[in-house]
């Protein structure tokens, strides 16, 4: 396959490399706003650098079979929406949009193409929570009771990246959005939410929390908390905890989890505590990529189209509106559902 890759920042670079050794890849285009950089990370993968344009009008190459989308995310939609034009399958890390309108928007083009778009919720792929789906699933659990979902990075992100990152519910915690609905096979239902700017300045500068708090009702009355920080410095920390009447199953729990016990015979803190999200999910992101593969050759359905990100976008959204207003917001108050 040829494989054309938009956006060679830290996540467009680690894709480019899992894609240049792949066994289906035979060709592989990066592109990005800035080409010193894509000439760089062309360099480092073995890929060919081209201008943007040329993912969809050739500029004298053969177009790629498929699409691959990193690019910062105000490119996402109007990229989306030229690839399902151009009937190429694409992938895209999230968000498809910072805003509801925008992601409406793209996946109109999408829809009206007929076109594949698949979404990077990499947790999807991760054998732990694949493991926590198959136990809710199959009723090991008994009737699920309690979701408690945690995402803590060790350190906050750049302080220009801010104003561009929608904030911490659509920047970080809409992946927890995303898998509890994914494990449970639930929808939330209401959502209460509130948020801290007491660390960094920067933060408070930007309108944004660096530490936030979900209580999140599901359609059968489960309940789930969703928690984040920015400022985790003990190391990142990316768990779930599912509590049933039969039994109790946590992901992300393991030898590099950066939690200390505070029991006298309880374990320490971990000699090698996970440094960030490339290193934690490493094997998912290459598993979502082989998956893409698949899809766009068509051998695969879809794992995770864009309605699946519309569904954790709203609940992002939801909480915005809780935690502006000091109350609980029904989804029911959001658009696009």
């Amino acid at each position: 396959m040829r494989i054309g890759l938009i956006g060679t920042g830290r996540i467009g670079t680690f894709h480019a490399e899992v894609l240049s050794r792949h066994s289906a890849v035979d060709s592989l285009l990066v592109a990005d706003a800035d080409p010193e950089r894509a000439a760089v990370a062309a360099t480092r993968t073995g890929a060919s650098a081209v201008p943007v344009d040329a993912m969809f009008t050739g500029g004298g190459r053969e177009l790629p079979d498929a699409l691959v989308i990193c690019s910062a995310t105000a490119a996402h939609a109007p990229l989306i929406a030229r690839a399902a034009r151009a009937g190429l399958p694409a992938f895209c890390e999230k968000p498809i949009a910072l805003d509801l309108p925008g992601t409406l928007g793209a996946l109109a083009e999408v829809e009206a193409a007929g076109s594949v778009l698949q979404l990077g919720f990499m947790r999807r792929f991760d054998a732990g929570y694949a493991e926590a789906r198959a136990a809710v699933r199959e009723g090991r659990l008994g009737r699920l009771h309690t979701v408690r979902a945690v995402t803590s990075d060790p350190a906050p992100p750049p302080a220009d990246y801010l104003p561009l990152s929608g904030g911490l519910y659509r920047d970080c915690l809409v992946h927890d959005f995303d898998i509890l609905r994914w494990v449970t096979g639930r929808e939330v239902g209401e959502v209460y939410a509130t948020g801290s700017d007491a660390g960094p300045a920067m933060f408070r500068e930007a309108g944004d929390v660096d530490t936030a708090a979900a209580l999140l009702t599901l359609d059968d009355g489960t309940l789930a908390t969703a928690t984040a920080t920015r400022c985790n410095g003990a190391g990142y920390d990316v768990r779930m905890e599912l509590a049933g009447e039969l039994d109790q199953l946590a992901v992300g729990l393991d030898d590099r989890t950066p939690l200390t016990s505070a029991e006298p015979e309880g374990p320490g803190a971990p000699p090698k505590p996970w440094p960030g999200f490339l290193e934690r999910f490493a094997p998912a992101y290459e598993a979502e990529l082989d998956a893409f593969l698949r899809v766009a050759r068509g051998e695969l359905a879809n794992p995770c189209d864009g309605r699946e990100a519309l569904h954790a976008l709203r609940i992002a959204e939801a909480c915005e509106v809780s935690r502006r207003e000091r109350r609980p917001v029904a989804m029911e108050e959001i658009p696009g559902g």
